[in-house]
């Protein structure tokens, strides 16, 4: 997919959907199989990802294309759908 992988560092991350996802700070390879195993994203979009910690690790089988940014296969909208279901049993339970 790219020939160099420092030049994912800095990129943006959005979702095949057009939502930010956050920017390529580092990434996870493994050294046996010679791959990139994920990227270490930071800056993130927290409407998306609930985590308190300063950054994520995505899978890198969720990339799906790089360019001038990264487009990630969203798997973020599962968790709003769960999230949205919740709330609206919350708003019949009362």
């Amino acid at each position: 997919m790219i020939s160099e992988i420092s030049t994912l560092f800095g990129m943006r991350v959005y979702t095949d959907e057009g939502r930010y996802v956050g920017k390529i700070q580092d990434v996870v390879i493994d050294e046996e199989k010679k791959m990139i195993k994920g990227i270490a994203v930071v800056e993130y979009n927290r409407a998306l990802i609930e985590s308190r910690a300063q950054g994520v690790i995505l899978p890198y089988a969720l990339v799906k294309a790089i360019g001038d940014i990264v487009l990630v296969k969203d798997v973020f909208k599962r968790r709003r759908k769960k999230q949205e279901a919740e709330e609206a049993d919350e708003v019949e339970a009362s």
